[in-house]
């Protein structure tokens, strides 16, 4: 075998990428680049990643926020989880750590949201401790440089390339090695097209010897998305709104959004109309204004927003007695962390064509 953690680390030197999370120790702002990187891309999260330390420079300010502000900070990145896991963790950190992120891979692993991927990288970039961080990237380089047909969606697979992976750590730097694996995978062995001619290890892949670099990484998995039907009722006067918030353990807890019906199938607007009257306790009048379909991991959702008419003797507060809705001004919409699929619709739902 080559030197397999040479070659990655002088071609790192030369083309890895330069990120503000990389040139600090500080635990703090290396857990928070990479929850934020969590399904989320490098050039979308970098903007997140600053706008989120200036509002909480320090695990502190980020304990004490009120989630309501987290999540609009959040908002677009998706899996509000994390967001939610984040505040519990700052929280974890400050009550029970006197505020030091703790030092050790398995101290770090028990906070909420941290998973061995996460602990790993913040043990290895902060603390220079030597554990391997295995990520898509690193399964697909090493799957391909191996050509291991064993699945990494798999218990085993998980297993053997977390093995592997540690097995070939330079233990004298892990945090250059992690990175350069990482950025290697990202830039180079890339999941349709990888670059071959411009790796560093194109000469020692077996994947690239035999010419089935496209087989790997193996999964066994194919993820199948559930199809839900949310419609959306505007319900407004000159000045208010009605909103509310999402408190189930669902999609988007915690974040805003408008009264919604959701059914089992797609539903015509006369059905729509007669579950609005009867959430209501009125009669409601409806009309379609905008139809999304919006793709989430596991989820493929179909929205459909109406123009909701109340009685002319009724009035929003009216409507607020019979349900758990909140009145909002509408010129503070753009303040609410709604998720994205109203979010960037918001203008066209208020003034329909």
């Amino acid at each position: 075998m080559t030197n397999f953690p040479k070659i990655i680390r002088e071609w790192y030197f030369q083309h890895g990428r330069r990120l503000p999370w990389r040139e600090t120790k500080d635990p703090y702002k290396i857990w928070i680049s990479e929850i934020i990187l969590q399904q989320t891309r490098v050039d979308q999260g970098l903007a997140y990643y600053h706008r989120f330390i200036k509002a909480f420079p320090n695990v502190k300010a980020l304990a004490d926020a009120h989630e309501t502000r987290l999540m609009q900070l959040w908002q677009g990145l998706g899996y509000y989880s994390r967001a939610r896991n984040l505040h519990h963790a700052a929280q974890s950190i400050v009550n029970e750590h006197n505020g030091t992120m703790p030092q050790t891979y398995e101290k770090i692993k028990t906070l909420k949201g941290i998973g061995p991927y996460t602990s790993a990288a913040i043990a290895s970039f902060a603390f220079g401790l030597p554990h391997a961080v295995v990520d898509g990237n690193v399964y697909r380089v090493l799957s391909r440089y191996f050509a291991k047909p064993i699945p990494i969606d798999s218990g085993e697979g998980k297993k053997f390339f977390n093995s592997l992976a540690n097995n070939l750590l330079d233990k004298k730097d892990p945090a250059t090695h992690n990175q350069a694996i990482m950025d290697l995978g990202a830039m180079v062995c890339k999941p349709a097209n990888p670059n071959c001619f411009e790796c560093p290890l194109h000469q020692s892949c077996a994947a690239y010897a035999t010419g089935t670099q496209t087989e790997y990484p193996v999964k066994t998995k194919r993820i199948k998305k559930k199809k839900r039907y949310l419609h959306f009722l505007i319900v407004k006067n000159n000045t208010h709104i009605l909103t509310e918030r999402r408190n189930n353990k669902d999609i988007w807890e915690g974040l805003f959004q408008f009264p919604l019906i959701e059914t089992p199938k797609l539903t015509e607007n006369h059905e729509i109309t007669k579950m609005a009257s009867s959430l209501f306790k009125t009669s409601i009048t409806t009309k379609e204004i905008l139809r999304k379909k919006h793709q989430l991991t596991h989820q493929e959702l179909h929205a459909t927003f109406y123009n909701t008419e109340i009685p002319k003797e009724s009035n929003l507060a009216e409507l607020v007695n019979t349900t758990s809705y909140d009145i909002t001004p509408v010129n503070k919409l753009h303040e609410v962390p709604f998720p994205q699929l109203i979010q960037k619709n918001l203008d066209e739902l208020l003034n329909p064509t």
